[in-house]
């Protein structure tokens, strides 16, 4: 069976789920837990509202708009998804990558 994602994104965004993020997460070296979750909820709200995968700064806004101002930090967001927060963030979330990332 081949994977519902090319280029290391979703296809289908509406194919997206926890679980899906944790078999991506794994291709990261990363184990999600529920502070990664909440972050990735943000960036799914971000594409809904807005059409398109938040790059680094919108991404801080929304998480300190919808979360908390401390988790709003490029610090904590390297902390959980090294080494490019809303590139890796994007692919967890099954978004397209956004558009200023390397």
């Amino acid at each position: 069976m081949t994977p519902p994602y090319s280029n290391n994104h979703l296809d289908n965004l509406a194919a997206w789920s926890e679980t899906t993020a944790r078999q991506l997460a794994i291709e990261e070296n990363i184990e999600l837990s529920d502070e990664h979750l909440e972050i990735l909820h943000v960036a799914r709200q971000f594409y809904a509202d807005y059409g398109f995968s938040p790059s680094m700064r919108p991404l801080i806004k929304s998480v300190a708009a919808q979360l908390d101002i401390s988790k709003g930090r490029s610090i904590y967001l390297m902390q959980l998804f090294p080494p490019s927060p809303a590139r890796i963030a994007a692919k967890l979330a099954g978004l397209p990558k956004p558009k200023n990332c390397l």
